[in-house]
């Protein structure tokens, strides 16, 4: 070999030594927010978990109904109106896609899932008379959101954005790590998922899709599918894990606004997929609520991509999925 091939052979091995020693490593963060544990993997030079629990402390100051000093505890409790960007964008959006669902997905729900005793207050004992009393405090047409304050028809009417808030922390991060010319991460709080770039192994997410099997402790999940997803966030919602027994009947903790009761169909497990993840997280929580065909309808109306497991005829348990969704896991 003449010698200015192994100088130059010389020089490419170097180079690319030097290129992989200079990579920035994968981070991996976890902890503890919005009642649960978020898990955020991440290309950069160095640890921001800092600044990312900062970013999620901010949206808990805003929409956690569980903090006594935020935003939406004020404004349940009456004491104060003045809503924050964070509390604005939510609630825009929300309306926007309870409009979309004729009510389905609707953050006035707070005085029905707290009587069912799914809420951020204790429960009670529920029936028709109930109901019927804490309905005329329900509907998302019986607040607004004029210059910065929340207006409200009935002082009882209490918002609730759980359905929402954790997909939009994801969201909060992802907008974080853009800011700061990060290209690969994945964020994942409570299962709501915000995925760009690729992994550590250089290959797309890899997202996994629970078995809607009763698993009130969550410690026994089961895989029905894995996605393998880039650029996309993702939002699950299902009864499988948060549910409880009065009476003999098994209550789910979806709550049908329009109807005031716990959910009662076949569907167990709906998995959206959109351009951000509250848009994810409110839709799955809609789609809970309006069952497996309109769920369908929704999202091919909306341009969304959805996976649904639900209880055939049988019993046994059967998928319904998007075209675009059918691409993600094969």
């Amino acid at each position: 070999m003449k010698a200015w091939k192994i100088i130059f052979l010389i020089f490419l091995i170097v180079a690319s030594v030097l290129i992989i020693a200079n990579e920035p490593p994968y981070h991996n963060d976890r902890g503890v927010i919005f009642g649960t544990y978020y898990n955020i993997s991440y290309k950069h030079k160095e640890n921001l978990q800092g600044k990312i629990e900062s970013t999620l402390l901010a949206v808990d100051k805003s929409l956690s109904p569980f903090n006594k000093k935020s935003v939406i505890t004020a404004i349940n409790n009456n004491t104060g109106t003045s809503a924050d960007t964070l509390f604005a964008q939510v609630f825009t959006l929300a309306q926007q896609i309870s409009q979309k669902t004729d009510g389905a997905f609707d953050i006035t729900v707070a005085p029905l899932v707290n009587a069912w005793g799914f809420g951020f207050k204790q429960g009670i004992k529920v029936d028709s008379t109930t109901v019927d009393s804490l309905m005329q405090y329900i509907g998302y047409g019986k607040v607004s959101l004029t210059n910065g304050k929340v207006e409200k028809l009935h002082p009882e009417t209490m918002l609730d954005c759980s359905a929402i808030a954790k997909g939009f922390g994801c969201d909060c991060v992802a907008q974080l790590f853009e800011s700061m010319g990060i290209e690969n991460y994945m964020i994942e709080i409570g299962g709501e998922v915000v995925a760009k770039g690729k992994n550590d192994k250089a290959k797309p997410w890899s997202i996994g899709i629970s078995k809607p099997t009763d698993d009130a402790s969550g410690s026994h999940s089961e895989l029905q599918e894995i996605l393998h997803i880039s650029g996309k966030s993702l939002a699950t919602s299902g009864n499988y894990r948060n549910y409880r027994y009065e009476d003999g009947r098994k209550l789910a903790h979806t709550i049908d606004p329009r109807s005031g009761y716990p959910v009662q169909h076949s569907l167990l497990s709906a998995t959206v997929i959109a351009d951000n993840c509250a848009t994810a997280d409110a839709y799955a929580t809609a789609f809970m609520v309006l069952g497996l065909d309109k769920a369908l309808e929704i999202c091919n109306a909306n341009g969304l991509d959805g996976y649904f497991i639900y209880s055939n005829n049988e019993g046994n348990l059967a998928v319904s999925e998007t075209d675009g969704m059918k691409r993600l896991h094969k």
